[in-house]
């Protein structure tokens, strides 16, 4: 089953995320979270951490597991979520997917704007619940 990761990155004052438009399937078009595959055999945590950098060129964050789900039928997968909050601004750029920060108060269950099917919002709503996690 291939595992995948998403990265839930605060900016310094938790108003708005980073996310990405992505530039091909799934969810071309769309506003999604950064994140990607976890290689075989890799930890799941680093593996968030080398995506990170890889698409948007952020090193100095701390990201906690924050939950994750499995999908069995269809295309089975386990997507990791991972948070974090950047200490100071910073510049992030990236060849992948063009970056943009959105804010908070985006309405993320809006498919016509967002990926995930709804996974996005379901994140925030969670992440919404523990205030110690911004």
């Amino acid at each position: 089953m291939q595992g995948f990761n998403v990265i839930w990155v605060f900016n310094p004052k938790a108003d708005k995320v980073l996310m990405c438009k992505r530039r091909k399937d799934p969810f071309k078009g769309l506003y999604n979270l950064v994140g990607g595959k976890i290689e075989e055999g890799e930890d799941g945590l680093a593996a968030a951490y080398r995506e990170l950098q890889e698409e948007t060129n952020i090193t100095d964050i701390e990201l906690v597991y924050f939950m994750d789900f499995t999908y069995y039928i269809g295309n089975p997968c386990r997507p990791e979520v991972y948070i974090g909050k950047l200490k100071q601004e910073v510049t992030v750029h990236g060849d992948e997917n063009p970056l943009l920060w959105i804010d908070v108060t985006e309405d993320f269950y809006d498919v016509t704007r967002f990926g995930g099917d709804g996974d996005i919002w379901h994140i925030f709503k969670m992440i919404e619940k523990f205030e110690e996690v911004k």
